[in-house]
Parts: C-alpha cells; structure tokens; sequence
C-alpha cells in the first residue's frame, strides 16, 4: 500500500511537477489554499506533509502551528523564502525540514524518504503514551515530551529527548551513529558522528545526576548504541 503525502501549493504548475515526480512510489492528495489543507486534514491521515509557505487564506506557518497541535505527522517546507530565519522560524513552530525552491526532484524525494524513515523508526506516539525502563527507574511519558527517573524530571534538549526515547522504544536493538544521525538528525543539520556522541555523553550526564551508578546508554563497541535495561538495582 503506497504512503500518503498531502501536497499543499497554491501553484498548479508546482503541484503538477511535483506530482509526476511523486505518484509512482506515493498517493499524492493536493490543497491549493491553507483552508482546504485544513478541510482535508481533518477527515484524513497523511503519511507526511509538503507545505508551502506563501499560501492564500491561511499561510503555511499557521497549518504548521495548527498540524502540531494534534498531530506528529512530518512536515515538509517547500518554499522560495530562503532567509536562515526563515528557516529556524519553520523548524521551531514544528516543521521537519526545510527546501527552499527551485530545487532538484532527486534530493526532494531523499527528503521525503528520509523523513518517513525517521517516522517509521519513531513510530506512532499516540500508539504507546508511556514507556517504562526497568524497575519504575525510568518513566517517558511521550504526549508531554517528560522523562521521569526515579520520578524526578529529566532536563533534556529536544534532541537528547529524540534519542533517549527513540533507544528505549526498541531497546532490543543496536543503532548505529549512522542511523542516528539519520533518524534524529536528518538531513537539513550535522552529519558529524561527534554529534551522537555529544548528546549520548550528555544525556549521561544528566541521568547519573539523579541515579550515580545507572548508565542508561550502552556502547556497543564497533556498532553504535543501545538502551541499559537496567531492573533498577542500582
């Protein structure tokens, strides 16, 4: 079954060309105007979205703010505003990634795919609220984005909080740096391994403040990273 992608451009050239680009490997539902996005939204799911900015009647900062206050569904930026503030504006309301236009269709389309690679890997988070890490040592509850250890609230970045609650949804598995950059990073910022590497020192850091001798990030030597699941006999 082919994933769903609302295309929202009040082009019809844009949304054409696009379209031919998109509907082999994907469903491609168009909105010419934020009004009709909106409409759309509400009756249906979207396995991601492409929005542009300069929209009529309701501009494409609003949809993002609107989107995000029910929904995790990735937002693509597609949009010839190409200011750097511009840029963080959209990433800090909610947007995923940024393509400013014109653009080429290949790295378009790397987007997409790598965007819903980040969501499949992150999952649905209505789909689990709560994620518990051994012996009540560690509690995530994923709707108020709120890390408990030890019931006491875990100060994280944004960031630190994707990767220690991507770990502890499939503690089973090792990630790699490369999977990590790929799935929390992205690729609108660093490819840099030492930004793995930063964020998983930190977050140890932070978590051996409230327990000293429970490391909640095992390396995996060669590999990459997985949780410690610790029964919190610490």
């Amino acid at each position: 079954m082919k994933k769903r992608i609302l295309l929202v451009d009040d082009e019809w050239n844009m949304r054409n060309l696009l379209k031919i680009y998109l509907e082999k490997e994907y469903e491609v539902i168009e909105a010419e105007d934020g009004k009709q996005a909106l409409a759309i939204l509400t009756s249906a799911e979207f396995h991601i979205i492409i929005l542009d900015i300069m929209l009529p009647k309701i501009n494409g900062w609003q949809i993002c703010k609107e989107i995000r206050k029910e929904k995790e569904t990735p937002i693509l930026m597609l949009t010839a505003r190409n200011e750097l503030k511009d840029k963080i504006y959209g990433l800090d309301i909610g947007a995923d990634d940024y393509l400013g236009k014109p653009f080429e269709p290949e790295e378009l389309i790397a987007r997409i795919k790598a965007l819903l690679r980040r969501s499949d890997m992150n999952g649905d988070p209505h789909k689990q609220k709560v994620v518990m890490i051994g012996n009540q040592l560690m509690k995530i509850e994923t709707e108020s984005r709120t890390i408990l250890v030890k019931g006491e609230k875990l100060n994280l970045t944004p960031k630190e909080y994707d990767l220690l609650h991507l770990l502890a949804n499939q503690p089973q598995r090792v990630f790699t740096r490369d999977l990590l950059l790929d799935v929390i990073w992205g690729m609108k910022d660093t490819r840099d391994h030492r930004a793995v590497d930063s964020h998983i020192k930190n977050i140890r850091i932070k978590v051996k403040e409230k327990v000293p001798a429970y490391n909640p990030i095992e390396t995996i030597w060669g590999v990459g990273y997985k949780l410690n699941q610790s029964d919190g006999n610490v």
